[in-house]
């Protein structure tokens, strides 16, 4: 059976204590569920940096985009986990 990659979903931080280089506080990120980081109540969130990284859930609170602007997270073609800058 083919496995689908998560869709990935929108949060905004609501704490980053001890990730303050890594996360801005009210900002918005994308999220890439997986059921396995969530059983350890974490949640993998692409940063700062670009790349995904894992956090604990209760910094993000989720959030749903309008289309109009869930286009402008999408991926870019270079790398999958790369994303447009987040304002």
């Amino acid at each position: 059976m083919k496995q689908t990659e998560p869709r990935s979903q929108f949060v905004v931080c609501v704490k980053n204590e001890g990730y303050a280089a890594s996360l801005e506080l009210r900002k918005i990120y994308e999220a890439l569920p997986d059921a396995r980081d969530a059983e350890h109540r974490l949640i993998r969130v692409i940063d700062e940096s670009g790349e995904g990284y894992l956090y604990p859930v209760d910094y993000f609170v989720p959030i749903e985009l309008p289309q109009a602007a869930e286009s402008a997270f999408s991926p870019t073609p270079d790398h999958s986990l790369e994303r447009t800058p987040l304002l």
